[in-house]
């Protein structure tokens, strides 16, 4: 199972952030951007500018989410009554993939992806591969009885990396994760600072 670190750590380079906050990441070594360019005096960004890079950057932690995806992401969000920032957040935290990565089963979002692609995965007991599926509160999401011996398996739930948010309850034991509720802004732990009121900013220019 490929765990696409060319990806991810170009797109650490390009942000000049550690973006998942793992100790491998390139942007440890080297803080400037990638290319031949890198080292130039960065010049001041215009708005659309910091729009844009908060919705790459954004967009970019979850993995492969392809523009289109992202954008009908926003739509629902906007949609829905409160906060349309935080609506986003939830919404994104809510996808299945998301909470295979959250409960630590699996290193890395790109991980994340295509271990329920692959079928590894139940929710509420019943197999599901679409990573883009929406996990409600009160939903267990568990690791197949065959897969929980994989390495990946294993390599993250016994990693220090990062911790368990709180809306997710983790059986380690059991291999589960129940999903208590969707969560705000401030309660994801995201390695570096996400804005995603410039991401509203960019859709709704």
């Amino acid at each position: 199972m490929s765990k696409r670190h060319s990806a991810k750590y170009k797109l650490d380079r390009r942000m000049g952030e550690n973006i998942w906050g793992r100790p491998k990441s390139p942007i440890n070594k080297r803080s400037y951007g990638p290319g031949q360019h890198g080292q130039r005096r960065k010049q001041k960004v215009s708005d659309f500018g910091l729009q844009l890079r908060a919705k790459q950057k954004l967009k970019g932690y979850y993995g492969n989410l392809t523009e289109k995806q992202f954008s009908r992401i926003y739509e629902e969000a906007a949609r829905r009554k409160g906060n349309t920032s935080e609506n986003l957040i939830s919404l994104l935290e809510s996808r299945l993939d998301a909470i295979v990565y959250r409960a630590k089963f699996v290193p890395t979002p790109f991980a994340a992806r295509q271990f329920v692609n692959h079928g590894h995965v139940m929710v509420n007991g019943k197999r599901v591969n679409i990573p883009s599926y929406r996990v409600k509160p009160g939903d267990v999401v568990t690791v197949r009885e065959r897969s929980r011996n994989m390495a990946l398996v294993l390599e993250a739930l016994q990693s220090g990396e990062r911790d368990t948010p709180d809306y997710i309850e983790v059986d380690v034991k059991g291999m589960s994760a129940k999903y208590i509720r969707m969560p705000e802004l401030a309660e994801v732990p995201y390695p570096v600072k996400m804005e995603p009121n410039l991401v509203i900013e960019f859709y709704a220019s």
